[in-house]
């Protein structure tokens, strides 16, 4: 997969998530946001476009030895944050779950009645 496959791709799911919303805050940055709470960044390091995605940090160290393309987050928490570059070990499907499950994370910490799903049960089929 390449670079601008994955952030169309991962751009396209968040923008299919409840509440979600984009924010420029840098050239080059772009974050998805869900109340006020980030869960996706996009950027180029260097010169790749990447997604940066939270995730539960056994679940980061275990994508980052099984995945070739999933690296600790870049320019954030490593152990709460995982980077998805451009490569052949990425699918479509992974990076829609990954970006689904970051904001699922971020949504659980959430004051309840802020909540715009229960993200216990959302995404779960």
């Amino acid at each position: 997969m390449n670079g601008k496959a994955l952030q169309d791709i991962a751009q396209q799911r968040a923008e299919e998530l409840p509440a979600a919303t984009l924010y420029s805050f840098e050239p080059g940055w772009e974050a998805f946001r869900v109340v006020d709470k980030w869960f996706m960044l996009l950027t180029e390091v260097p010169g790749r476009p990447v997604v940066i995605v939270k995730a539960r940090p056994g679940d980061a160290k275990a994508l980052c030895e099984a995945y070739a393309d999933i690296t600790p987050g870049y320019h954030m928490n490593k152990r709460h944050w995982i980077t998805l570059a451009p490569g052949d070990s990425l699918d479509e499907k992974l990076v829609k779950d990954l970006v689904t499950e970051s904001y699922r994370l971020v949504v659980a910490k959430l004051p309840k009645s802020r909540r715009p799903v229960d993200a216990a049960r959302f995404g779960t089929r």
